[in-house]
């Protein structure tokens, strides 16, 4: 929307989603798009947050008279009656090489898979999800270190300057649309229970649901009947545990094997070994894994559920 702001297209109206309430005191906020569209126009723009895309919005719409509509993260389908107020259809950005991961989740599913690269889609918007015809598309590298909040920065920052891009093309006549190729993949909805650690998947696994989940919802387990929030790790399956206490070598997943100066407390999974290095238990500060060992009594044996 900044980017857009800043170019020579017109933006008529900004549509976002309804206020919510939102931090410990549970205030009414605007969505950062709201807020964003004050910032950058003031009153000078309409900010439309209908609950619902019928009779009282598509007149709202209508009215302003706009040629395209461009889409990105709305969370809510375009049906035919709204998709005819627009003359030159509508355009969506989409951040990953579609057609894998159509839906609502991709960056966390690309994520979630290990998928060596991902990518920006500039996309028609279609009857059906994500099926839209291609306009643009940058491709991404990934090092699978990323987690899901910086990958999505990195996403709008690249894209919005495709956005204008695409808008030059259709405005002046140049844009090519091409069909989609391949098979496609889908992606569904993340809710707060996939943050739940499950110990007896791999460590790999594990570390890739963490850096996913990252910063929504968040992934956690429970020590000693205590919340306790993974906020970063890697796997460690080069560790080699000690044989000197029964509870290293008849350790179930979950059971923290010991804490390594340099790596972080060592947690068995299914399948090798994580190494924890940032948590949080419930009611306490964020820490890095010396400063909590420190702080939490006989930790190696201990199992986490």
């Amino acid at each position: 929307m900044e980017a857009l702001a800043a170019s020579s297209h017109t933006v008529t109206a900004v549509l976002t989603n309804p206020a919510s309430k939102v931090g410990r005191g549970l205030k009414m906020s605007g969505t950062p798009v709201a807020q964003a569209a004050l910032r950058l126009w003031g009153d000078g723009v309409p900010i439309f947050t209908f609950e619902t895309l019928k009779t009282t919005a598509r007149e709202a719409v209508a009215a302003c008279n706009a040629d395209i509509l461009v889409s990105f993260a709305y969370g809510h389908i375009f049906g035919p009656k709204f998709m005819a107020l627009f003359p030159k259809g509508g355009i969506n950005v989409h951040p990953s090489l579609l057609p894998r991961w159509r839906g609502s989740s991709p960056i966390q599913h690309t994520i979630l898979a290990m998928d060596e690269e991902t990518g920006i889609s500039i996309q028609t918007i279609a009857p059906e999800m994500d099926t839209g015809d291609l306009l643009l598309v940058q491709r991404i590298p990934l090092t699978g270190r990323e987690k899901a909040g910086t990958l999505s920065g990195l996403c709008a920052h690249l894209a919005a300057p495709m956005v204008v891009e695409a808008l030059d093309a259709i405005d002046q006549g140049k844009a090519r649309p091409r069909p989609q190729t391949g098979d496609p993949t889908y992606c569904g909805k993340i809710s707060k229970e996939d943050g739940r650690v499950d110990w007896g998947r791999p460590s790999r696994e594990l570390d890739a649901r963490i850096r996913a989940f990252d910063p929504w919802p968040g992934s956690y387990t429970s020590l000693r009947n205590m919340r306790l929030s993974i906020l970063e790790a890697e796997p460690f399956d080069e560790f080699v545990p000690s044989n000197a206490d029964e509870h290293v070598t008849n350790s179930v997943p979950g059971t923290i094997i010991a804490v390594a100066a340099t790596k972080g407390i060592i947690i068995k999974t299914g399948q090798g070994y994580l190494a924890v290095k940032h948590l949080q238990l419930a009611t306490r500060k964020s820490a890095g894994f010396r400063e909590f060992a420190n702080g939490v009594r006989d930790l190696v044996g201990t199992v986490l559920f």
